[in-house]
């Protein structure tokens, strides 16, 4: 659902989410009973186990088979935002990094870095890419779209609006297939050693692909690419099909196909009805782990993770308020991290137009003039509180529908995130052995100090955004 955003050329009626197909020019793209004393109960056996789980920790960058590995799970490493530019917007790329965001999603035109048969030109994406190493950020390219130089204009449907129109036919015959490899080669071998998460197109289930989805199609694209990716960089990492929701169907076939000989990380979008919350989308990450299984070739690719590569929900009049949008933000992440998703990208960086009834206008974590919405203070909040930990597990409460997760930074020191999935309500919690308070901070980053003064537990008044509790 990612899109380009031309500035000069295109009326805002334009830089809509899911219409833009990167007809232009490419310079100017801008684009959570009473728990009694569980927190520092620990066997010998655990104790052992933890002692192995924080060297591997402490050394697990010594363990990455690519010179540009994917996140470990640790906060905020995999924490990221879509944008739509490339050229200047150094304010946005500074709110991105102050944010605590490590990542941008971005689509890498075919269409727009190959002009001329053969002849590419990197420039606006050389200039992306090192305004964000600057930053401490890095680039989630996706290698997208098509190019009239190869392919035949047909007649599709309009992404948003279901209206015909007409567009370039995706890469589907043998010469536009290998123009399509060689481009994706050449632009992974002139970023070498950037760092660089490299995706094989965008939602190629839905109309993404023209002039209407098809598997067969896509995979053959996406085994050409990758075998031409590898061939250029055999350490680069790549991860697709970038597959909007989850189509059963559609991803049984595209596992089936060998792609998983070449791929770092199967990529979804797991975009669901605004009725449910994120955490249901556990449940799904779970079936495609299986599917990955079954159709693994070896057992270490068994193993290939899963990326949340693009999901958001909307804060329009017609959808979420900007409280449950912020509170939908943190719980995304924290859920992905439970669910070992190394990267979680948020959509949208910026709202796309003034609507406040559009859809489409409202994703945004900051409006158009850049303001903080709530969402972009709770993923601000989350990065900064459990900054260095990592998920250890679910403690249950009385209410199932409630979370609470421990967590546990690089000294084993706990940190907790808690949150109710209905009505606000307080839970009580037991002071872990040896703590004289406990700091509580909500999502909107105000800190209430616990001070129990002798007493053995404390409440919580858990509410639909995280709160975040720490020990002194």
């Amino acid at each position: 659902m990612a899109r380009f955003e031309h500035l000069n050329l295109f009326p805002p009626s334009l830089k809509l989410r899911r219409q833009a197909e990167f007809r232009a020019s490419y310079f100017g793209f801008e684009q959570s009973k009473n728990l009694r004393g569980f927190a520092m109960r620990t066997s010998k056996e655990e104790s052992k186990a933890a002692s192995w789980f924080w060297l591997l920790l402490a050394f697990g960058g010594a363990f990455s088979s690519r010179a540009g590995a994917l996140p470990d799970l640790v906060v905020p490493e995999g924490i990221g935002v879509n944008i739509h530019f490339t050229r200047g917007h150094e304010r946005d790329l500074d709110l991105i990094a102050a944010g605590g965001f490590k990542w941008i999603r971005m689509d890498f035109s075919w269409g727009g870095t190959e002009s001329r048969k053969g002849e590419y030109n990197w420039t606006a994406y050389d200039e992306l890419t090192a305004n964000l190493e600057k930053r401490g950020v890095r680039a989630y390219y996706i290698l997208d779209y098509s190019n009239p130089l190869y392919e035949e204009t047909v007649v599709t449907k309009n992404p948003v609006y279901g209206g015909e129109q007409r567009d370039t036919a995706s890469p589907q015959h043998p010469e536009s297939i290998a123009a399509f490899a060689r481009w994706a080669g050449a632009a992974v071998r002139h970023f070498h050693g950037r760092q660089i998460v490299w995706e094989i197109w965008n939602e190629p289930n839905i109309t993404f692909w023209k002039p209407k989805p098809d598997v067969a199609q896509y995979s053959a694209l996406a085994l050409a690419a990758a075998k031409a990716v590898r061939e250029a960089d055999p350490e680069v990492v790549l991860v697709g099909p970038a597959s909007s929701g989850f189509p059963w169907e559609f991803l049984e076939s595209f596992l089936a196909s060998g792609i998983l000989q070449h791929l770092d990380g199967v990529s979804v979008h797991p975009y669901r009805n605004y009725q449910k919350a994120p955490e249901t989308a556990a449940e799904d990450y779970r079936r495609l782990r299986q599917m990955i299984e079954r159709h693994a070739p070896n057992p270490e690719k068994a193993k290939l993770p899963i990326l949340s590569g693009e999901w958001g929900y909307a804060s329009h009049t017609k959808g979420l308020s900007l409280e449950t949008q912020a509170a939908f933000a943190a719980r995304q992440q924290l859920v992905n991290l439970s669910e070992r998703v190394p990267i979680s990208i948020w959509y949208d960086w910026k709202n796309d137009g003034p609507d406040a009834g559009e859809r489409e206008h409202n994703f945004g974590t900051v409006t158009q003039e850049l303001s903080p919405k709530p969402a972009y203070v709770a993923l601000q909040t989350l990065a900064k509180q459990l900054a260095g930990c990592r998920f250890v597990r679910r403690e249950p409460l009385p209410d199932q529908s409630d979370y609470f997760f421990v967590f546990r930074d690089a000294a084993g020191a706990e940190r907790w995130a808690l949150w109710a999935t209905k009505e606000k309500h307080a839970t009580h919690f037991t002071l872990p052995s040896g703590v004289k308070t406990a700091t509580i901070t909500n999502s909107s980053g105000e800190k209430a100090l616990m001070n129990p003064e002798g007493a053995s537990s404390f409440s919580i008044d858990l509410e639909l955004a995280p709160k975040y509790v720490r020990f002194q």
